[in-house]
Parts: structure tokens; C-alpha cells; sequence
């Protein structure tokens, strides 16, 4: 049996995500092969594995930290909603359905074996387990039928870390008080705090931790500093949309409701002079160099929420002059129209914004795969991209179909009806260094520019650097021998 040892959080962006990420590429570095696991996540950020199969991008993005591929049995239960009460259930990375929040609790006790097989079988390729929790474990009303937090605990035996977010104030509340919430048996499984995203002079803290370890019986095993780190957030918690500022390139992101798989724009940040923006009105448009159009959980809900505050208006009107392209859902929004005979979202049919000479038939049947290629030769301004080695993936209800001859299924990028105008089904296409750079290039050349864009990276490369800063912090602010003491008495079933 693999060791196990779990992250739990006092909050929803307490930083479990990034904690056991750390800890992964920390034990892969001390020789371990270490696997990480999440039985339910909830996000509309998602990945496909070589399997064909979905799971939450956390969990591929800590699998890179493992020195793994990403496998479905990592994360067997994904969660993405598609309304405010009612989300897309993914069991063994495969759509079982929508339900709405209470059926779901009522049902998702009947999942249990099917964490139970996925967690065994990660337990046959690594010694170490790390586990990361949802929410917070103190969440009473959601106690009953847990299998996240310590639910999950108790059924595989694992001893928990419990880290709290001191960046938002009232950290020593928020752990005393999850202690103070826990039945006697879960708070017997806490064998460590960890105090996460601190800023400051840490002796300022110390009386603090005293009192903290007195009051809660439990050693603090970590004070980790704030850390910029550029890789993967939960994306109902990035920070990512809160920036403002321009670069020297402009690139925005229209942000609708439901946006998924926005790390698809990850790889524009490291470029210095690029600057990426999430925008969800018509003022905070300006004019920018290049527009994208990202996935959606709801495309038709979201094209209609576009219609209705005036960014499609907008963004029609900016396509004459600035590059817009759209990725999956916003490739469907770009067509002429959306049907929908089997109401996936809404039923019926809608006109799109008509910026690509295509229409697309939402199906029940998810396409789910990786795909490699080479860009097909392309025209206006995407033509510096011709020729060009890609990788990617593949995750859409439905399928689009051309209505002009000059249409080519299974090409990398459609042409609209200008030559700035692109759509694609393709997730993480521009992650190569190569891709990403000509693109920039381009961009500013258009504005008579010239940006260095030599030192960009694939991106891939990039998050190998970010996953060793990662480990390197943590490393130095956690008590990495406390944590491997508790793993070595871990099974506490």
C-alpha cells in the first residue's frame, strides 16, 4: 500500500492546490514516485489525458509536478456547472450526466466505489499518495456523505494537513475554528497546520504560532511566504482577472460567465512585454492588439450574454482591424449558427455572430483527445504560423461543419470571412515556444515594434522551472521532516 497524507484548507483558495503540487515535485526529487489525487473537483478548467479521457487541470498540472502523466484515476469525479445550480457530472473522466446541486448530493455516495478502484489504482504505480481536499472540511451543513474531505480521509486512511490563508486575514480564527468544527475522529487525523501566503517579517508571527499550537494541540509544520508563482489556479479563484494593466501587446480575453480552459492564455504571461487582459464589458475592451474568444461551459447561454452587453457588437466591429480568434466554445460562437436538437444548453437554435463560415450541431457525445500536427497553411494573418508543429487537446459538445468549400475538417485553425478572423477546436495550441513567439512577433510588427520574444520558452519548459521554484520555497519554509515522520505513521483508518 502507498503512504498517504492529504491537504485540507480552511477555505476555498487557501492554496491546497499549489501546497500539494509542491509537495509532489518535492518527493519526486527525494526519489519517490509520488502520484497525486483529487476524488471530486469542481471547475471549468479541464484537461485530456492520453487515455481520451477528462479530469480537472489541477490535478494535470500537479501530475506534471509528479513527473507523471496525467491519468483519469487522479481525479475520477469532475464537476463542471453549466448554471448556478446545475453542473456536468464526470465520472472516470466520461460525461454521466447533468444534475442539479440536491440530486447530486442525494447520488454521489453511489460514486464511492468508483473512488475506491480509481485511488487502488494509482496505489499500484506509487509509493506516495498526496491528496488534495475541496472547500473546507468544516463546511457542517455538507458533512453528511462527504467524500472529499475527511469522508475521504477515513475511507483511505490519511493524515492531514490543514493550511489556512493569512493573505486574507484571520488566519489563527480560521484554523482554531475549523478545529473547533471537526467531530473528535476527523480532528484526530489533523497532524499538521500550515500557515500559507505570508508576507512580512515572520519573528512579527511568532507569538502567534505559539498561542496557535497551545490552543489547537497540533503542530504548525510551515509558514509559507506569498510566492509568485505562474502556474495553474482554481479558476473560480485566479487573480488572473483582475489585472489591468497594458503592455506594449495587448492580448484580451473576453471573460463571459462560464469561461473554461482560460489557461489556454497562460503562455502569452511570460512574455514580458505582452500583457493579457479578462474583459466582460465593452468599456474594458479598449483597443486592443488581438482579441480571443475562449471555451465555454454554456455557449449559447454565453454568446447570449454577449449579445445582450454589447461585446459582440464590439468585438465584430474591432475584427475589421484586429486579429479575433476563438477557441472551442468561442469558435462555435463565431459561426453562423448553433443548433441544438438534444437541449445540451438551451434547445432550439441560434444565429452566431457570423464571423465563420460554419455551423455547429450540439451532441450529447463529448469528443475527448490529444492531437498532434503541423498547422495547415493559413492566409492573412495567421500565415506566420504555416508549417508549424503544435500539440493540444480536444474537449467539445458538438461538432462544426463548414458551408463553404474553402472549409477543411481537421485543420488547426478555420478561416473566417476576413483575414483576421481564425477559429479552432484546439486547447494549448499556442504552448509552444515557437507558436506563441511568431505570434508576438507579429503582433508587434503589425504596430512597428520589435519585442524580444527569443527568450520565450515552450510552455511546457516554463512550468518545469515554475514547478522547481514551487519546490524550492517549500522546501525551505516547510518541515519537510515533520511531514515525511507523519507519512511514515500514516494509515489511520
Amino acid at each position: 500500500m502507498a503512504k498517504v497524507i492529504m491537504v485540507q484548507g480552511t477555505m476555498s483558495g487557501a492554496g491546497k492546490s499549489l501546497l500539494v503540487a509542491g509537495l509532489c515535485r518535492i518527493m519526486k526529487r527525494d526519489g519517490y514516485r509520488v502520484a497525486p489525487f483529487k476524488s471530486q473537483n469542481m471547475a471549468l478548467n479541464s484537461f485530456v489525458t492520453e487515455e481520451g479521457l477528462e479530469i480537472g487541470r489541477a490535478q494535470a498540472m500537479q501530475a506534471e509536478a509528479a513527473g507523471l502523466a496525467p491519468l483519469a484515476c487522479m481525479n475520477p469525479i469532475l464537476l463542471k456547472p453549466v448554471g448556478h445550480t446545475i453542473s456536468q457530472v464526470i465520472v472516470n473522466g466520461q460525461v454521466f450526466g447533468n444534475m442539479g446541486a440536491r440530486e447530486y448530493f442525494s447520488f454521489k455516495q453511489g460514486l464511492i466505489p468508483d473512488i475506491k478502484r480509481a485511488f487502488r489504482k494509482l496505489e499500484e504505480m506509487a509509493e506516495i499518495i498526496v491528496i488534495e481536499g475541496a472547500g473546507s472540511p468544516a463546511e457542517v451543513n455538507l458533512r453528511e456523505n462527504d467524500i472529499v474531505n475527511m469522508g475521504l480521509a477515513k475511507i483511505v486512511g490519511a493524515p492531514v494537513l490543514l493550511a489556512g490563508d493569512i493573505d486574507r486575514g484571520g488566519v489563527f480564527a480560521q484554523l482554531l475554528g475549523t478545529l473547533m468544527l471537526l467531530g473528535k475522529g476527523e480532528r484526530r487525523r489533523v497532524k499538521g497546520l500550515v500557515i500559507n501566503k505570508f508576507r512580512g517579517d515572520r519573528s512579527l508571527l511568532d507569538p502567534g504560532v505559539e498561542i496557535l499550537e497551545e490552543k489547537g494541540s497540533i503542530p504548525v509544520v510551515g509558514v509559507v511566504p506569498y510566492m509568485d508563482i505562474q502556474l495553474e489556479d482554481e479558476d473560480s479563484l485566479t487573480e488572473r482577472f483582475e489585472k489591468k494593466e497594458k503592455g506594449k501587446i495587448d492580448i484580451t480575453v473576453v471573460r463571459y460567465p462560464r469561461i473554461s480552459n482560460f489557461t489556454d492564455f497562460n503562455v502569452f504571461e511570460q512574455i514580458p512585454e505582452v500583457s493579457v487582459r479578462y474583459v466582460d464589458s465593452v468599456e474594458k475592451l479598449g483597443s486592443p492588439d488581438m482579441i480571443f474568444l475562449p471555451g465555454s461551459k454554456n455557449t449559447m447561454g454565453d454568446l447570449d450574454w454577449m449579445r445582450q452587453n454589447g461585446l459582440e457588437a464590439a468585438v465584430k466591429k474591432m475584427a475589421e482591424k484586429v486579429p479575433v480568434c476563438g477557441i472551442c466554445g468561442g469558435y462555435q460562437m463565431m459561426g453562423d449558427h448553433i443548433y441544438d436538437p438534444e437541449g445540451m444548453e438551451k434547445g432550439g437554435a441560434m444565429e452566431g455572430m457570423g464571423l465563420l463560415p460554419v455551423i455547429t450541431s450540439l451532441k450529447r457525445e463529448k469528443v475527448r483527445r490529444q492531437v498532434h500536427g503541423t498547422i495547415n497553411k493559413t492566409e492573412g494573418f495567421f500565415g506566420v504560423l504555416t508549417g508549424l508543429a503544435f500539440d493540444g487537446y480536444e474537449i467539445h459538445m458538438g461538432d462544426s461543419v463548414g458551408q463553404t468549400q474553402a472549409f477543411a475538417p481537421n485543420t488547426a485553425f478555420v478561416p473566417g470571412r476576413n483575414k483576421n478572423i481564425y477559429g479552432t477546436y484546439i486547447h494549448g495550441i499556442f504552448d509552444r515556444a515557437s507558436i506563441a513567439a511568431a505570434l508576438v512577433s507579429a503582433l508587434a510588427g503589425k504596430k512597428g515594434l520589435s519585442i524580444g520574444v527569443k527568450s520565450c520558452i515552450d510552455y511546457k519548459g516554463f512550468k518545469e522551472k515554475q514547478y522547481d521554484k514551487l519546490a524550492d520555497v517549500l522546501s525551505e519554509y516547510l518541515d519537510m521532516e515533520a511531514i515525511y515522520g507523519i507519512l511514515r505513521e500514516a494509515n489511520i483508518r
